[in-house]
Formats: C-alpha cells, structure tokens, sequence
C-alpha cells in the first residue's frame, strides 16, 4: 500500500506551556469549531494509549465555516468513527503523536511539535502521515497534495489566535 507525509510550521505568539495543552481531545474544543470527541477512557488526561474516537461532528453549519473543517472533517470521513490513539505523549518537550485510524480507509500519523522561540513565542511544527489500507485510502492519497495539506493547516494559525483574542 502506499503512503504520503506532509509537515508544515507555523509560528502563535504565545507560550509554549499555554499553547501545547490545546492538541488534545479535550483542547481541541477550546479552538476548532465543532470538534468534539467521544471519551472512552473516562478521564480528560492525555497519557500514552490514551484512546478516543471522533465522527460526524464537523458538518458545517454554513459554507463560511466548511472550508476551516475540511481538514478535520472531509466529505471521505462521514462514514465511519476515527480511532485515535495517543502513540507518545511528552508534554516537558512540548510533544505528541497519534495513530488515527480510518478502518474503512487508512491510518494517520499526527505530530505535533511546539518549541519555544522566546517567552512568548512558539513554532509549532505539525506533520500528517497516511498509509492506506485499501483502494478508498490509495485514492485519498493519491489526492493528498502538498497544496491540499498546506491548506488545511493555514486554518490552524487562524483559529488558534480567534482563541486567544477571545480570551485575552
């Protein structure tokens, strides 16, 4: 089967120790709209093995937001629940990886990375790897552009700092 991996960065002028907590299940409320997740480990603490699942839950309301969730929720996504699974978690070095898992589709490795610039300033470093699983996953990659990642992402920036602004 094929695989494809794109990374990009982009630079939040806040601090790092603020700024990491928000990749989690959990964190990702605070920012993306309409994400949520359903918690199957009944606690809100990331670790390592940390399980949680995401379905349906970014269908846009208005075509103004549908372009912002595509990342999070494209139209190959609505058939099934995503597996996520905390693959390493180290919050000292601003760090944490998951297995997403498509079953009907393929598997994703996300990465984040944060690193600290000065006080008040943090590169985050954000990196997707898909491998398929079956001809559907091999069609999403084939797909899967440099251009069409980078696009997804540049919402990020944008939604991180609406956050902040709002809760300064």
């Amino acid at each position: 089967m094929s695989k494809i991996k794109h990374t990009t960065s982009f630079r939040i002028d806040q601090p790092a120790d603020i700024l990491f907590p928000l990749f989690s299940a959990e964190g990702e409320k605070h920012w993306v709209p309409g994400w949520d997740y359903e918690n199957v480990m009944g606690s809100t603490e990331m670790h390592e093995d940390y399980v949680f699942l995401t379905a349906n839950h970014h269908k846009p309301q208005h075509d103004q937001h549908k372009h912002v969730l595509q990342h999070h929720q494209p139209k190959h996504h609505e058939e099934s629940k995503m597996i996520w699974l905390v693959k390493k978690h180290d919050p000292s070095n601003y760090f944490v990886q998951f297995y997403r898992v498509e079953p009907n589709e393929k598997v994703g490795i996300v990465t984040v990375h944060c690193t600290s610039i000065t006080e008040n300033s943090t590169d985050v470093e954000v990196s997707y790897e898909y491998i398929a699983i079956n001809k559907k996953g091999e069609h999403f990659i084939k797909h899967h552009t440099v251009e069409v990642y980078e696009e997804s992402i540049s919402h990020w920036p944008i939604l991180l700092n609406k956050y902040f602004e709002a809760h300064s």
